[in-house]
């Protein structure tokens, strides 16, 4: 299957010398949603910008269905839809009149039906007739959406698309995250919230100072880089873990009936059947045992920190 967006040793230097971006390639497929994550200043939005013809490249390239972004800027612009993190709108147009008029702009018939139906799924079309300026921040945001999705894009970018709303209104645009993939929309989106990656990606690509550190199926990057941890619940309390154990560096909580022993699921041999004999040899009775697995949260802080 050919990418629907292909990036190739794509970097961005500023005239202050800054180096935004580091020779970043990427190929992202039709349909799938591929979250980008990175601290504050990583490259994110700059990369989302060359892209979206906003910002130009030092060195690179990039394709869009196809089409290069520099000789094919507006069939490749066609192809986008852009929903940036500032909430930019204007206060006194209508919620109906600003997705008529940057469907517009991309030169498609006007389809009131169509305009109708996503205002709907946006919950908006109750305040289709409502000035900008009345709705909440939240609203605000969902017209940016809107306005993104006016012409009918194949490919959706969500800049920070949750920032600043509260947990509902992010939970619904998870929904429509998905609704729109189903409907063959591929979505790149750049956050903050890790848990975001975590419920509705199928792939995980993590950005640190202009260089694009992996990108990996969500569960196979978990999978991978993932440690466990054997959480040992104890019938009585202990003191300090005994010497027998010593070699499992194993944690005892601050109420000394809990025992934690950290393992790469990945080995052959990880060592919890071992684990398990010497506790019972070493006295000590088990009250339960369960075990649970690094959070991509966890992966992303461990990736960010081990680049110099």
């Amino acid at each position: 299957m050919q990418p629907i967006v292909s990036i190739s040793n794509l970097s961005k230097t500023y005239t202050s010398g800054f180096h935004a971006l580091k020779d970043v390639s990427l190929d992202i497929s039709p349909g799938e949603i591929l979250a980008l994550l990175g601290p504050n200043g990583a490259g994110k939005t700059t990369l989302i910008s060359i892209i979206c013809g906003i910002v130009n490249a030092s060195m690179g390239s990039v394709t869009v269905g196809g089409y290069d972004i520099i000789k094919d800027y507006r069939a490749a612009r066609g192809l986008i839809g852009l929903v940036p993190q500032e909430l930019t709108l204007g206060a006194f147009d209508t919620v109906w009149n600003t997705l008529c008029f940057s469907r517009g702009l991309f030169g498609k018939k006007p389809n009131p039906d169509f305009l109708e139906q996503l205002l709907k799924e946006l919950s908006l079309w109750d305040k289709k007739d409502s000035m900008l300026m009345e709705l909440s921040g939240g609203m605000k945001r969902r017209v940016l959406i809107g306005k993104a999705l006016s012409h009918e894009p194949s490919i959706l970018f969500l800049d920070e698309p949750t920032a600043g709303v509260d947990v509902e209104l992010r939970k619904d645009m998870w929904a429509l995250v998905r609704r729109l993939r189903e409907s063959g929309v591929t979505i790149i989106l750049t956050t903050h919230y890790i848990e975001e990656a975590e419920e509705i990606a199928d792939r995980v690509g993590v950005i640190n100072k202009g260089e694009l550190l992996l990108v990996e199926d969500k569960f196979a990057l978990m999978h991978k880089l993932g440690k466990r941890q054997l959480i040992i619940q104890l019938e009585e309390a202990v003191d300090i873990i005994p010497t027998t154990l010593s070699t499992w560096a194993l944690e005892l909580s601050a109420a000394g009936d809990q025992l934690t022993y950290t393992y790469d699921p990945r080995h052959v041999n990880t060592g919890v059947a071992g684990l398990l004999r010497s506790i019972n040899d070493a006295g000590l009775l088990l009250k339960d045992v369960e075990t649970s697995q690094s959070s991509l949260e966890e992966i992303f802080i461990s990736l960010v920190n081990a680049k110099p």
